[in-house]
């Protein structure tokens, strides 16, 4: 039995918003649900640790595989993946499971979507809480511009741009892509050496080309977890995942107007001390921004925080769900 069959739910389809999504669903449906968003290059199979505890600790908790991810479908359209789609997946998947309102928890890319839900349909969110991604104001020019300026083009997201070209670099070698991205903190950084004059801190083209794949120091996921990863990517590639990065301008062009607060709705904010891409000091500004906010940071984790350290992120999340959202 692999990992995917013996650590989750048994996965469930439902149609929305023009695509098939499927999702893993644990625990009474009693109460808001929790919708569990992941993130790149990620699956449902991220929240495997939160679905087993949300579920013995009595809470309705579901997670899909997203757009363009997993079992779910994979349009071939970019603009299919901007965050009009994206949000108006999870809506539809509240509308399937005939729910009014969930508390939504992003991690990564998931969580950019989950802190966009209340902006864009406030009526279907009943708290966010954010894992590593904070929530952060509107740029004031185009993003992707702005990481080429400060980054370079070596930049992930900004070598994501790209068309083909990461897709065909991540899919070379789909294992090796997963044991370099899925690794706890040491490793990274010992890896990510100071970059050279002009060069990108995150450059992941080179850092992937020049990393030592017979290196099994600091590796995250057992053989059987990693397994579920790369059967999965070697089946679907990363281009629909790279989509989400590719829509970051029309993302902003189109999010001009949007409010510039959330009010009124309880968050929950978990950083992890040791993530060099979303590092706890981007979410320092979020007290400003939000009314009802809670913040924790998680000691020694890298970026998996969910995946790295999910007793203590199941503790945190268990017991403001216990305070915020009472049984």
């Amino acid at each position: 039995m692999s990992a995917l069959e013996s650590q989750m739910p048994p996965v469930q389809r439902a149609q929305v918003n023009g695509i098939e999504m499927a999702y893993y669903e644990a625990g009474p449906r009693e109460g808001a649900p929790v919708i569990l968003c992941h993130g790149f290059p990620e699956l449902a199979f991220s929240w495997r640790h939160q679905l087993k505890a949300f579920a013995a600790a009595g809470r309705w908790v579901i997670a899909p595989d997203q757009r363009g991810y997993g079992l779910t479908s994979r349009p071939e359209a970019v603009t299919d993946y901007d965050m009009e789609h994206l949000t108006g997946d999870l809506v539809g998947l509240l509308d399937h499971l005939g729910v009014e309102k969930a508390i939504f928890c992003g991690h990564d890319w998931g969580g950019i979507v989950v802190w966009q839900l209340p902006l864009l349909h406030p009526a279907r969110v009943a708290g966010v809480i954010g894992l590593n991604t904070p929530f952060m104001p509107r740029s004031p020019l185009d993003p992707i511009g702005l990481m080429r300026m400060r980054f370079g083009p070596e930049m992930y997201i900004v070598w994501f741009q790209t068309p083909g070209d990461a897709d065909a670099v991540l899919s070379a070698d789909v294992e090796k892509t997963m044991r370099f991205f899925m690794r706890k903190p040491a490793a990274l950084q010992s890896t990510a050496e100071p970059p050279p004059e002009g060069g990108s801190t995150f450059a992941f083209k080179a850092l992937l080309q020049q990393w030592d794949a017979s290196d099994t120091g600091n590796q995250l996921l057992t053989h059987d977890e990693l397994a579920a990863f790369v059967e999965s990517f070697q089946r679907t590639g990363f281009t629909g995942g790279i989509n989400w990065y590719r829509n970051f301008t029309r993302n902003w062009e189109r999010s001009e107007g949007l409010p510039a607060r959330i009010d009124n709705l309880p968050c929950l904010m978990i950083t992890a001390e040791k993530d060099a891409v979303l590092s706890p000091a981007m979410a320092e500004g979020m007290p400003g921004m939000i009314g009802d906010l809670e913040m924790h940071m998680v000691a020694g984790s890298g970026h998996w925080t969910q995946q790295e350290k999910p007793e203590e992120v199941n503790r945190l999340i268990l017991h403001w769900l216990d305070r915020r959202f009472p049984k």
